[in-house]
């Protein structure tokens, strides 16, 4: 939604350099995205046959305080690492951990992962014990009470008579940026292991593997969108995204002890006091479809 009558926020005057603290909103969105993944590794670790790690930025930047925030950006900017896209999470079997953590003891623990080259040894020593990586996602959506929820695909017109849902229909999707598509396909290409994308919502989460998502794109099942997003200044930018249909994807997790909702706040080096939302806790159940859809990747003999 865009809010013309809005006035400026007095806090857009402040630049946090390289990256721009934009606000409540951003603060709460970025809050959801950690704890998301932190979820989502819960539900993988509580499985013991499989474990996740942190492995691209978001899992391992601070998130309460804004100096180190900036700070962190500012590092990952010097190690020409800024710009690179890297999965968000790397999953690997749990027979594997011991193998796992002491390379990740001799990178320097998890949050170096993302300032350390992949060409480091060390890095494809990890790499190679990797079993998919994951892009991760979320959504502020209870999954199940979406409208269109338990409504089949039938055939629409403008997919060309393939199985699709009205354009306004209102249901779980697992979104694919346009702008990340062909880093992640690059990343998968160069280091041969699957991407998955893992979308969380507030009581569900669905996966689907970065090459059935491109099946679907390439057959005409999903169709790209635009999107128009709102700064806080009031400028918009346009991104292409594309969504699927959660009955295209695989059951990942289910939500079952829900999370509790924490007024927050933090205080940028202007003394401006941002409050935000973030989610504390709560517990998810990896489904055994996910089970499956990770027993099924080959282990190289």
């Amino acid at each position: 939604m865009t809010f013309r009558a809005m006035d400026n926020a007095p806090w857009t005057d402040f630049l946090l350099n390289p990256r721009r603290l934009r606000g409540s909103d951003f603060l709460m969105r970025w809050s959801q995205g950690v704890w998301s993944e932190e979820r989502l590794t819960q539900a993988v670790n509580a499985t013991r046959r499989y474990v996740a790690l942190p492995y691209g930025p978001s899992g391992t930047a601070p998130d309460n305080d804004v100096r180190a925030f900036e700070l962190y950006f500012e590092r990952l900017e010097k190690a020409g690492l800024g710009h690179l896209k890297r999965p968000d999470l790397l999953i690997c079997r749990a027979k594997d951990k011991g193998r796992v953590d002491s390379v990740v003891q001799a990178l320097g623990g998890i949050p170096e992962l993302p300032f350390t080259p992949e060409d480091d040894p060390r890095m494809q020593d990890l790499l190679a014990h990797a079993v998919i990586a994951v892009e991760c996602e979320n959504s502020l959506w209870r999954a199940r009470q979406m409208p269109d929820y338990a409504s089949p695909l039938t055939p629409q017109k403008r997919l060309g008579g393939r199985d699709g849902l009205k354009k306004t229909a209102v249901v779980p999707t697992i979104i694919i940026k346009e702008e990340d598509r062909q880093p992640l396909k690059s990343w998968q290409k160069t280091r041969k292991i699957p991407i998955h994308v893992w979308h969380a919502f507030f009581d569900e989460a669905y996966g689907i593997s970065l090459a059935d998502a491109e099946r679907l794109f390439a057959r005409g099942d999903i169709e790209a969108t635009e999107q128009v997003f709102q700064a806080p200044g009031g400028a918009t930018t346009r991104k292409v995204i594309y969504k699927i249909y959660y009955r295209h994807a695989y059951p990942l997790a289910a939500t079952i002890e829900e999370p509790k909702l924490i007024a927050d706040s933090i205080t940028d080096k202007n003394g401006h006091i941002l409050p935000y939302v973030r989610f504390v806790g709560g517990k998810a159940r990896l489904s055994e479809q996910a089970l499956t859809v990770l027993d099924s990747v080959q282990e190289e003999p």
